[in-house]
């Protein structure tokens, strides 16, 4: 595995350094240059990746091109002196045409100006449809998922929109991966949540996401935290002029409803939002447990099924403002406020025997639980941008509480309903986070540019917990304070970051490296047990982009990240979680730190796309929850350091235009996964090859009616434990908009065949567990969303509607 360690980094090397050591050297002539922003006529922002082509005018021979960079603007070098036509093109929109334009020796800088692409209208047998933008797209560091193409999703939360983007995997219960971890950061507007990420992912609904970010190789100006790297979900949040809003409301099968509303109202220099969410969802399921347990004499067998039904009810308020303070200084301010009670029922029909042995015993176990957490965030950003173009010095500060109580019950009841044994769970207690940011950018010449910032974070969190346990001669709970525990959680870090970017021809790059110290202290309260970490760790990034004349892009990345453990990985006490089952943290866990790089290339044919992207990860300390025997018939989850993992593989994605009326994208990820673990001084080293696929259908029936039909697979997967097995959905949406797009009706159809189902076996050498879970399908919502006053951008005149003619600037 060393060889496989090192011969990825130099695969992607020499694949790059192939790529750049020969680039076509410029004609001799060449001394002109073509400049020009291209942005979204409706949206008006910039269009990055926008192709731009530069043809001979008098025999239409193609001299060269570029793309738009992601604030929309494009520069073309070493253009003859001449006469050309210039197309600006970019999928899902009308081309752009620019003729006699002319590059001469008084005027040598050409500048076409700002340019506005609008939405393509196709038509189909008599009918109009509207061409919509890809549902994804990609930058040198990230991939952008555009929410609006996911009308599956569209009574969901940003969970359900994941479920069909490249990199991540969502199983049954909303647990979220991103390349195979669920170790990685989430952002809401840039900035940090204090809640856990699948938490978040969960609450947030789909009609409030204006797009998601998924950046899985991030620059030293990130946070270094999380395996796989972040998702940023950016909200909903129009800057139009006077009134604007949209209104959703959803309801389904099952008990399920809910609804979004969101207002914005600009006038002059000033901008204000407020946003309000709820949403209430059932998800009812099957659940069996087979637990074996090995012993020198005998086998003992413990084996469960039975209904597992959960209830989730969060709601959200949002709201802010954004200030222009004259030209060069803009303030924000804002929050968020949160609520979630999610309620678990739990009745497993249990069957104990042993072999050799007597007769069966047989259990009910009930298992009652209520989850409430609440929280807020308070923010304030501010900017200053100085004269020159992209120099700027900005602050963000940002306060978030949360305050959490989680209650839950198990009762072993007998065949005559009895009630054998049980016991109360109680854990509750508050945290608080503040975050500061200081960041700088200072331009150098047209192309490169320094970045540097401090960023600070201060975290205190209070966990309390405590036990009762069912005594069966006073058939009342009885607090167990040996179980019981109160553990404080103090963690500041401090970082300095620096990075340099440029660009030398068609080659970009940003080099980039950020220090962090950190101080943390964990203090078990009623044992006067301390651990304690006061540790200096450095992050280098690097990313480099090459672009082809044709529009073609190749980017490589290298970053080093960091998964720190959370709170209760570290609590080093014992917790049981019903009559068969024991959790217990790790203070001695260390963090993982991972090496990971990157290899993607982009290319356009026609109106449709194609990505590839090679990745190869490497995660030190790799963190696992483990399991164990604790007692008989009773196992022990637990958190521990089991070795180094290694992913060696690949993403595609092709986003095809069969039709006019017919959009397919098609998404696949194979990675070899090999984890090298020496657990409890055993080998448990393990090799498994990984693939999953997606296939998004489009189909455009009417003007204004759309069908989506979705797939998804993914193959069994491996831990140094156990394996998980495949699963494989299929979704549906209907969708039909009215009266100019105001009013838009999705009827949404998820996991259709009943195929969703989450299955884990986990072995040792004296046990093994199987668990398998299933959720009542198919789902079915109906989700009606509503756009009133100017809620629609306003149409910018386009400056350069008219037929270009010698537009020069010197």
């Amino acid at each position: 595995m060393n060889r496989l360690h090192f011969a990825a980094p130099v695969l992607i090397c020499m694949i790059v350094s192939g790529g750049f050591s020969q680039p076509p050297g410029p004609p001799e002539g060449f001394d002109g240059f073509i400049t020009g922003r291209v942005f979204d006529a409706e949206y008006e922002e910039p269009i990055e990746y926008a192709n731009i082509v530069i043809y001979r005018q008098k025999d239409s021979l193609q001299v060269t091109g570029t793309i738009t960079y992601p604030d929309g603007s494009f520069r073309v070098t070493e253009v003859p002196l001449g006469t050309y036509y210039v197309e600006v093109s970019f999928i899902g929109c009308h081309d752009k045409r620019f003729d006699n334009v002319r590059v001469t020796p008084s005027a040598p800088l050409v500048n076409l100006g700002n340019i506005f692409l609008e939405e393509a209208i196709l038509q189909v047998e008599g009918t109009e449809a509207v061409a919509e933008r890809a549902p994804l797209s990609y930058q040198i560091d990230k991939k952008v998922v555009n929410v609006s193409r996911q009308p599956t999703a569209a009574s969901g939360t940003a969970v359900d929109v994941l479920e069909n983007v490249p990199s991540v995997n969502v199983d049954i219960e909303g647990n979220v991966s991103l390349r195979g971890s669920e170790n990685f950061t989430v952002l809401i507007d840039g900035r940090p949540t204090i809640l856990e990420p699948s938490q978040v992912l969960q609450q947030i609904p789909a009609s409030t996401i204006e797009s998601i970010e998924i950046i899985t190789n991030p620059s030293a100006k990130y946070d270094p935290d999380g395996i796989a790297g972040i998702i940023n979900v950016i909200s909903k949040k129009k800057s139009l002029r006077g009134i604007s809003g949209v209104a959703n409301m959803n309801i389904g099968l099952d008990d399920r409803y809910g609804g979004d509303v969101l207002f914005s109202y600009r006038t002059g220099n000033y901008n204000l939002y407020f946003g309000a969410d709820y949403n209430h969802r059932y998800f009812g399921g099957t659940e069996r447990t087979e637990n074996i347990n090995y012993h020198p004499d005998t086998t003992t067998y413990v084996f469960s099924q039975g209904k597992s039904d959960r209830t989730m009810s969060p709601y959200g308020l949002r709201g802010g403002i954004d200030a222009s303070l004259g030209m060069n200084d803009k303030l924000s301010l804002g929050g968020r406020l949160g609520y979630r009670n999610m309620q678990s029922n739990e009745e497993l029909n249990y069957e104990e025997w042993s072999d050799p042995g007597g007769d069966s015993t047989s259990y009910l176990n009930i298992n009652e639980g209520e989850h409430i957490h609440d929280y807020y965030s308070l923010f304030l950003d501010y900017q200053h941008r100085f004269s020159k173009k992209d120099h700027t010095i900005s602050a963000q500060t940002t306060y978030s509480k949360r305050k959490g109580e989680e209650e839950s019950t198990s009762a072993l009841l007998t065949p005559d309903s009895v009630m054998a044994s049980g016991q109360t769970q109680i854990e509750r207690g508050p945290g608080t986070r503040l975050r500061f940011k200081l960041d700088y950018t200072q331009p150098f010449g047209d192309t490169r540019k320094i970045e540097t910032g401090y960023h600070a974070r201060f975290e205190r969190t209070e966990d309390i917990n405590e036990i009762w346990e069912y005594d069966s001669i006073t058939q009342t709970m009885v607090f167990q304070p040996e179980y019981s525990h109160t553990t404080l959680y103090n963690r500041d870090i401090h970082s300095i970051y620096g990075m340099y970017a440029g660009e030398w021809d068609a080659l970009g790059y940003q080099l980039g490296l950020r220090g962090e110290y950190t101080n943390r202290i964990i203090e078990l309260v009623d044992e006067n047990q301390l651990a304690t970490i006061d540790r200096l760790d450095y992050f280098p990034t690097a990313h480099f982009s090459y672009k082809f004349s044709s529009g073609q892009q190749i980017m490589t990345s290298y970053t080093r990240r960091i998964e720190r453990p959370r709170p209760w990985y570290l609590e080093p006490f014992i917790t049981w979680l019903d009559a068969y089952n024991v959790r217990m943290g790790n203070p001695a866990l260390k963090p993982e730190y991972i090496d990971s790089y990157e290899l993607g290339f982009q290319t356009f044919f026609g109106k449709s796309l194609f990505s590839t992207e090679l990745y190869y990860r490497v995660t030190h300390n790799r963190v696992e929850r483990i399991s164990s025997t604790y007692d008989e018939n009773v196992i022990m989850h637990t958190i521990e350091n089991v070795g180094t993992d290694y992913a060696l593989g690949a993403e595609f994605m092709l986003d095809l235009k069969f039709l006019k009326w017919w959009n397919v994208t098609c998404m696949a990820n194979l990675y070899d996964y090999r984890i090298r673990s020496n657990l409890y001084g055993q080998d448990v080293s393990k090799e498994d090859f990984n693939w999953s696929t997606r296939i998004s259908n489009e189909i455009r029936l009417l003007k204004s009616t759309t069908l989506q039909i979705n797939t998804r697979y993914h193959s069994p997967s491996i831990s140094s434990q156990g394996e998980r097995e495949a699963f494989f959905l299929t979704d549906a949406s209907l969708k039909q908009t009215f009266f100019d797009k105001a009013l838009a009706i999705t009827l949404q159809v998820r996991d259709v065949f009943s195929t969703g189902k989450r299955e884990h076996t986990y072995t040792g050498e004296d046990f093994s567990y199987y668990t398998q879970r299933t959720r009542k399908s198919p789902m079915i919502m109906l989700n009606i969303s509503f756009n009133f006053n100017n809620y629609k951008s306003e149409r910018r005149p386009d400056e350069n509607a008219e037929e270009f003619e010698g537009m020069e600037e010197l």
